[in-house]
């Protein structure tokens, strides 16, 4: 749960949070029994945590076919991230992968953590893997397959461009939105999605985390990870790592918003594929890390902090989100505050600032254009100054929280 202090500073963000706090404790005690579900769903809380919420509200078909698709994944994007795999070992595992998801025996030692784990028992997802229905396991066997060649294509190859850029991203994180899609609509819950809305959903959510984790991918060892698309980057540095010196810091910084205004290219197809779905638990499982990213981008954006540490929403608004988002009314409020936030931190004089702004612009509209913004819950204009009743009232549930958490442990 959030600091004492982060709750005083945010009173409404407790609600969300104790709600968040006893939903993780529903699900560690809701694990199925048999060894290899048992696992599966055990690691997928370990390795994803807010991941790990969402997809505990889907039905249980889909909802095992989901969550064996992200630890494949997961297991796949191991292998990636692994910088001590010698490349004429990863490129041929990279490119097998898929065919290793029907093997029970298939294991291969790597990553660190939580995720060795994973890949040294991987022979559970593959058992659990077999388990499944015919469509779902051939929607994943096809993206894993078309995954794995994708990052095998770039173990050899640099992001140079922005075509690069996307293509790279395409792979790694569009391709799950087909996936995802697919899946969706095998469950007989969805229509099938177009391709490019898919693709977007994925491709919004990679990029910001490859604008947010610049300092943890540049000092990766025994060697930088780097997806930053040179076309961007060499307008403002000599070489990606020397943004994260002090030096540079001005134009680091608009070397990052560069970053974002790339981002925000995919706002509005998200929004066009998150108005179609249905099914509400589909729903929320696709508009709660969709708001997060806007939400993170929000924040990154103009914003020295991404060379020096981690950013990222604190932990009470993103449990507003988990608990405030259930209608397209919520996820297009949520997109236009956040946009309007982006917004107040565009400098007039920054080099892309009139790109960012018609990029706003444009999100603001399709908002707006919905209707729907007078039904919104505002998730960033809290009650900074709550009054002292709500802040004495957070202090004695905290403090009979803690009680009860205390004495169940003795």
């Amino acid at each position: 749960m959030a600091s004492l202090g982060a709750i005083l500073r945010h009173p409404d963000d407790f609600y969300p949070l104790l709600k968040l706090k006893m939903a993780a404790r529903n699900i560690e005690k809701q694990i199925p029994s048999e060894p290899h579900w048992g696992f599966c769903y055990t690691m997928l809380h370990k390795v994803s945590r807010s991941f790990a919420l969402v997809i505990r509200q889907l039905g249980p078909d889909l909802r095992n076919a989901v969550c064996i698709f992200y630890l494949v994944l997961r297991a796949l994007d191991t292998v990636e991230d692994d910088t001590s795999i010698a490349t004429d070992v990863k490129v041929p595992i990279l490119i097998d992968f898929y065919r290793h998801i029907y093997d029970r025996d298939w294991h291969f030692p790597c990553g660190t953590k939580d995720y060795k784990v994973l890949m040294d028992q991987f022979h559970h997802v593959s058992t659990a893997f077999l388990e499944l229905e015919k469509t779902y396991q051939e929607a994943i066997e096809d993206i894993t397959k078309r995954m794995g060649a994708g990052m095998a294509k770039f173990i050899c190859k640099e992001v140079e461009t922005i075509d690069d850029y996307d293509e790279y991203c395409h792979y790694v994180a569009g391709l799950v939105g087909l996936g995802l899609s697919k899946l969706f609509h095998s469950s007989g819950l969805e229509d099938l999605a177009p391709d490019s809305l898919s693709n977007s959903m994925g491709l919004f959510l990679q990029k910001t985390n490859i604008i947010r984790d610049y300092l943890e991918d540049i000092n990766e060892i025994p060697k930088s990870r780097m997806f930053w698309p040179r076309q961007i980057w060499s307008k403002y540095v000599n070489k990606l790592e020397d943004m994260k010196y002090e030096e540079n810091s001005i134009t680091a910084v608009q070397c990052l918003n560069d970053m974002v205004t790339n981002a925000l290219i995919h706002a509005e197809d998200c929004l066009k594929y998150m108005s179609a779905l249905r099914d509400s638990a589909i729903f929320r499982f696709c508009a709660i890390p969709q708001i997060m990213a806007i939400g993170t981008l929000a924040l990154c954006y103009n914003n020295i902090e991404v060379f020096r540490g981690v950013v990222k929403m604190r932990r009470g608004l993103t449990a507003k989100v988990i608990d405030r988002t259930k209608t397209m009314a919520d996820v297009y409020g949520a997109f236009f505050d956040f946009a309007c936030m982006l917004e107040s931190k565009v400098g007039k004089n920054d080099p892309n600032a009139t790109k960012t702004l018609t990029r706003l612009e444009a999100i603001q509209k399709t908002c707006r254009k919905s209707g729907l913004l007078s039904k919104r819950k505002s998730y960033i204009l809290n009650n900074e100054n709550g009054s002292t009743m709500i802040i004495i009232l957070v202090i004695i549930v905290s403090v009979i929280f803690a009680y009860f958490s205390a004495n169940r442990q003795k």
